[in-house]
């Protein structure tokens, strides 16, 4: 079935639908992960984006229900150079494109993503239209230029829970995690984990650190929070722009310095908008499972997941009370930073490796001996 892919700038690339029919609208993204297509299907920071792969064969290994990073899929198409029908691997429990049929998303292959991502690349993200059901190139752009974008939207509120949750036998629950034992030196740690987007691995983690973990949604006002008498406060990954969330940022500005606070990705932005910064939409993001980041308190260089698009800006920050603790190698972005009176602290990648490199996890272990001090 022929599908195009028109770009707000006038850009068409034409190819076919392995999913059937349908139109969708969304930013055009690309992801150099050579794997990890489920995990990147299912991570909500991909809300409101048409995901382009770089790698050229994908579906080779199918899905299976392990590898959920959510609940469902969140981008609004996915593009490949050429999907494999028949996939061959012993934890296969069905194909790719039945998975992306569940959950209405597009799939389009055999047409040059290498062009696409190279586009991309000179011009920067744009917004796109991917259509079996138009094909006509002049309306699809008019439809990608009119389409609100995501900058200034609050995109969280499209995938938080809706009720707090916990986790246990690597599944959701549902209500109160936290037990009444008393605290000791081998109790579970208590964490609130705000869902701006999380993935399940993060909460996998800390279940293995010993940890119980109670999942709030985006609206958690600080004195729900502090009643739980957490050990620590999670500020999870999430889709979009930091600035366009509603009542995050205050929030966390209640809690800072009350407990330990350890932020990733979206969680990180909306640390550093806390701290009285301001973010910005980088040209076309970090989207891959390759990234050199220096931290610069030990001169290491970590190989780390990401998937972003904005970034904190180092030169809105008071160095008086934030240390810039790591930088992407790539173009020097802020990968990494901390409070210095305050316990927190906050990384814009992913530490927890669904999919990616493990180098990172030691800061899950950091945030454990924070809450134990």
């Amino acid at each position: 079935m022929k599908a195009l892919i028109a770009l707000e700038d006038g850009t068409i690339f034409e190819g076919k639908s392995f999913t059937g029919p349908g139109e969708t609208v969304g930013e055009i993204v690309f992801n150099t992960s050579m794997s990890g297509y489920q995990e990147v299907l299912t991570d909500p920071s991909y809300t409101g984006q048409i995901v382009t792969m770089t790698y050229p064969l994908i579906g080779n290994y199918g899905v299976n229900e392990e590898d959920m990073e959510s609940s469902r899929v969140h981008p609004m198409a996915f593009l490949v150079k050429e999907y494999n029908r028949i996939p061959s691997n012993h934890r296969s429990t069905r194909p790719l494109a039945d998975f992306l049929k569940e959950y209405g998303v597009l799939g389009v292959e055999g047409f040059d993503t290498r062009a696409l991502v190279r586009h991309i690349r000179t011009a920067g993200a744009m917004k796109g239209v991917v259509s079996t059901e138009d094909l006509d190139p002049d309306s699809l752009m008019q439809k990608a230029k009119n389409w609100t974008g995501l900058v200034g939207q609050d995109m969280v509120k499209r995938v938080t829970c809706e009720v707090p949750y916990g986790w246990a036998d690597n599944k959701p629950v549902p209500g109160t995690a936290f037990s009444t034992a008393e605290k000791g030196l081998t109790s579970p740690l208590k964490v609130v984990a705000f869902d701006f987007g999380l993935k399940y691995n993060q909460l996998r983690i800390f279940t293995e650190l010993n940890c119980q973990v109670q999942v709030v949604p985006a609206t958690t006002d600080a004195a729900t929070v502090l009643a739980m008498n957490p050990d620590g406060i999670f500020l999870s990954n999430g889709p979009g722009d930091p600035e366009g969330v509603q009542g995050v940022v205050d929030t966390i500005r209640e809690l800072l310095g009350k407990k330990p606070i350890f932020g990733i990705c979206l969680g990180h932005q909306m640390l550093g908008l806390a701290y009285g910064g301001s973010t910005y939409k980088l040209k076309f993001g970090h989207r891959g499972s390759n990234q050199p980041v220096k931290d610069l308190t030990t001169g290491h260089v970590e190989i780390t997941a990401q998937n972003h698009g904005f970034c904190v800006d180092s030169d809105s920050l008071d160095t008086n009370q934030i240390e810039i603790t790591h930088i992407n190698l790539n173009d020097n972005s802020v990968e990494g930073m901390r409070h210095k009176t305050h316990p927190a602290f906050s990384v814009q990648y992913h530490p927890e490796h669904a999919p990616g490199p493990h180098d990172s996890l030691y800061l899950f272990n950091r945030f454990i001996d924070m809450m134990r001090s």
